[in-house]
């Protein structure tokens, strides 16, 4: 945990503290912070409060003492619920304004952690309860040249698997043997596997009207057999099978053909150029020093495919936070879904995937990159990015 660091961070967003709740270990965002041992049965709530200044303060539960033991700070310890109450409205003393894992209206919700009652609690002691998004941004979702550099060696991998799916697709197929979606998924499984990956679920493998359904997820009975002239959608995500590794995620297309058709190009370049936007507004807000907030990026990618003519088939945010997770609690590139108002800092990684989903006509378009900023603020992307949709039978 770094204490410092912290406590510099809440004086400068003037808040008094920062306090951390967890029950049943609810809370992965506090266990990963506080480095807290979640293999170990959690029957009882304990609190660990941070303020701006001074010792931080440990309030566990008789029963289990050594909560919190390994954290620096004062032990308190309490048996029934109203020593409870008062001695977390002691600790919290004259504390005014303090952040948890909250946020306003559930706009945040991989923040919205702790339960109403807990905070009509704090509430209670007149205290302001504020939102822990951007710290949880800063200390859980930032990332070090290390975590950068096993996401580079991640994404080596896995641009492999996606060029080699794309040529196994070519190879089937020419040889007769036109495979399933299911059976082109399976085959970037088990590379994946052969190269030290781990992943939880996926990768999507869709042709036509499944890659109009942006989770489409394939099994042998709703797979489609793969023909010429299909649209082919592949996005695939893992990350290095080595603790504290950093996940790898892109989407590319592809068209069972040797020759895309304009149709489907012109389409895809509406998204090319609403990802190459997005970048392109990061790329130049942290080089001109300039604040720049999750919400904005999206706006901006997402007017290219509205001018165009395409925005009601673009039904998702653009982009989310990426870490140990492939879905992490950083900031997302979001204001669909949800209006995500925390800073882009650098530290954070996050995908760019724009998509374009016309189901009548059987379509569906997504392109995804992940978009890394440095502490210096310079905005890298690992591995090949897609400009054309790839010819698959010219391969």
């Amino acid at each position: 945990m770094e204490l410092k660091a912290i406590q510099e961070a809440l004086k400068e967003a003037g808040f008094d503290g920062w306090l951390f709740y967890d029950f049943h270990n609810r809370d992965g965002i506090a266990a990963r912070i506080l480095n807290m041992d979640t293999n170990r049965f959690a029957s009882r709530r304990w609190f660990y409060y941070i303020p701006s200044k001074g010792e931080p303060q440990k309030l566990v539960h008789k029963i289990e003492p050594w909560r919190c033991d390994h954290l620096p700070g004062k032990k308190n310890v309490y048996l029934p619920w109203p020593e409870q109450h008062k001695m977390l409205k002691d600790i919290l003393g004259s504390s005014k304004k303090v952040a948890m894992q909250y946020s306003p209206n559930n706009a945040i919700p991989y923040v919205s952690i702790v339960d109403g009652g807990t905070i009509e609690l704090i509430r209670s002691f007149g205290i302001e309860v504020v939102s822990s998004a951007d710290l949880v941004s800063q200390f859980e979702s930032h990332l070090s040249m290390e975590d950068w550099h096993s996401h580079v060696e991640a994404g080596k991998i896995m641009q492999m698997v996606k060029d080699e799916a794309f040529k196994e697709i070519a190879r089937r197929i020419k040889a007769g043997n036109n495979p399933t979606e299911y059976e082109i998924q399976q085959y970037m499984q088990n590379t994946m596997k052969e190269n030290g990956m781990k992943w939880d679920d996926g990768p999507i493998v869709a042709i036509n009207e499944h890659a109009a359904d942006p989770h489409f997820e394939p099994t042998p009975e709703n797979s489609h057999t793969m023909n010429e002239g299909d649209l082919v959608l592949l996005d695939l995500w893992a990350k290095l099978d080595k603790s504290g590794s950093i996940y790898y995620d892109i989407t590319w297309m592809g068209y069972i053909g040797t020759e895309v058709p304009a149709e489907l190009e012109g389409i895809f370049q509406i998204d090319r150029k609403a990802r190459d936007t997005a970048l392109q507004l990061v790329k130049d807000s942290f080089a001109a020093g300039k604040e720049l907030y999750g919400w904005e990026v999206d706006d901006a990618c997402r007017k290219v495919i509205i001018d165009a003519g395409y925005g009601e088939y673009f039904t998702h945010r653009t982009g989310h936070n990426i870490g140990e997770e492939v879905h992490g609690n950083g900031v997302n590139i979001d204001n669909l879904e949800t209006k995500d108002e925390r800073k882009i800092i650098p530290g954070t990684c996050f995908s760019i995937e724009p998509g374009i989903y016309i189901e009548h006509k059987s379509i569906g378009f997504r392109t995804e990159i992940d978009a890394f900023v440095t502490d210096e603020g310079k905005v890298k992307v690992a591995g090949a990015i897609q400009e054309t949709i790839v010819p698959i039978m010219g391969l």
